[in-house]
């Protein structure tokens, strides 16, 4: 009878251990994963990689150094550009790391490969261009608010340039996300692609003297239109300018934004564009990191658009 219930307790034990690994395995994915547009990136890019070890004849997992470089070789002499290249790198690497197993990237040799594709192919990025202050108003003001799809794209336009959203967080406010006062409007952010844990983030939207480009009334009118206390912010219209309860995806978002601003530009001009701006009106880095959400100045030199030489530039300030 002893040995049966030493046997039954065994039994339970590597059951719970079983099931203990599940989960930890659950986890150990979930800590893996990234943003939802990059997770969708990432199986994209290990599609390719599979398809293209399968026509060669290689295994994909675990990969080698000779594999990779053929791969990477492959990509750039293919005209891919050094950002893609990384991606497809940064997926492959995840899966090995979801694996338990050593993923050949950072070998020294391999390393050596990245740079050459560097030097031959240069790694300055195509960016979403910047729009001025003067454009984004003058287009606000030609938008027709009298039909609802009016109202609605005026606040995207209006909330994603003074909030510095991305498309992402534009498509997944609530109503109830949202708290407004006198003094303003601040907005509860749940997660973002920097904030993959749901940590309390907030951002603040302030008033504009003129009512027409103001993004806070123009998103009260919207919710007015709206009718609803929760739910999506940003919903779907049917033929004849009717509501839905469809939240608007972040390619939709994207498709807003060029309908207004033409097909140069995408939804990450909003947020590229309030970097740009506060940065010629004097913002410093701190106060911009406090909206963008941003880690550090990094990011924010790289989001600012200052192409025009005579922009920002410490020579007009040499009192000649």
């Amino acid at each position: 009878m002893k040995n049966d219930a030493r046997l039954t307790t065994a039994a339970k034990t590597t059951d719970s251990l079983a099931s203990l690994s599940e989960q930890t395995a659950r986890y150990v994915e979930a800590g893996l994963q990234g943003a939802p547009n990059t997770a969708r990136a990432y199986a994209s890019d290990l599609r390719h990689f599979t398809h293209w070890c399968q026509a060669n004849q290689v295994e994909p997992v675990p990969a080698t150094v000779d594999t990779l470089a053929g791969y990477v070789t492959y990509l750039a002499d293919a005209g891919k550009k050094v950002a893609t290249i990384h991606r497809h790198l940064s997926a492959i690497s995840k899966v090995h790391v979801l694996r338990g197993l050593d993923c050949p990237t950072d070998n020294k040799q391999f390393q050596v490969l990245l740079d050459g594709i560097r030097r031959v192919h240069g790694v300055r990025q195509k960016q979403a261009p910047a729009f001025t202050l003067v454009q984004l108003k003058r287009l606000v003001r030609a938008i027709d608010t009298q039909a609802v799809t009016g109202l609605r794209d005026r606040a995207i336009l209006l909330l994603g340039f003074t909030g510095a959203f991305r498309r992402s967080e534009l498509s997944a406010l609530n109503v109830e996300d949202l708290e407004f006062s006198e003094e303003g409007l601040i907005v509860r952010m749940h997660r973002s692609k920097t904030n993959q844990l749901g940590e309390h983030e907030e951002k603040a939207i302030f008033y504009s003297p003129e009512a027409k480009v103001c993004p806070i009334r123009s998103l009260q009118a919207w919710l007015r239109a709206l009718k609803r206390e929760t739910g999506p912010v940003f919903v779907g219209l049917r033929m004849g300018q009717r509501l839905t309860q469809a939240r608007l995806t972040d390619k939709s978002i994207n498709t807003v934004v060029q309908k207004y601003l033409g097909p140069t530009y995408s939804a990450h001009s909003l947020r590229a564009s309030f970097v740009t701006v506060a940065k010629l009106a004097g913002a410093d880095d701190s106060e911009i990191m406090n909206q963008t959400k941003h880690k550090t100045s990094t990011m924010i030199r790289r989001y600012t658009r200052l192409d025009d030489v005579r922009q920002h530039n410490a020579a007009q300030k040499l009192g000649l």
